[in-house]
């Protein structure tokens, strides 16, 4: 009974590699509002505020804006339409980038 179980096994999982790929329609479409940090290096410096984050956002392009406060940790993942913003303990904006 073993040796079947373990050929009925085999054979599920090489089954598995004749699967077709989804199509291209199921797949997310990329988020508008892919952001572009490069005009914004000149804002380092300046101090963090709700209003200086809204500044930054609107000309960075993006649809989130993400703070991140001194010794935080943050997920590694990119989002074409996030900006990463962050600042010291001082509300000193230490450095501004996408993703």
């Amino acid at each position: 009974m073993k040796p079947f179980l373990t050929c009925a096994a085999a054979a599920s999982l090489g089954l598995g590699g004749c699967m077709a790929p989804a199509p291209a329609e199921d797949l997310p479409a990329m988020l508008e509002g892919t952001c572009n940090a490069e005009p914004l290096q000149s804002h380092i410096g300046h101090k963090a505020s709700a209003a200086s984050g809204a500044e930054l956002l609107r000309l960075a392009g993006a649809r989130t804006l993400r703070w991140v406060p001194p010794r935080s940790a943050v997920t590694m993942d990119y989002r074409a339409d996030r900006l990463t913003v962050s600042y010291d303990d001082d509300y000193t904006i230490v450095r501004i980038s996408c993703g």
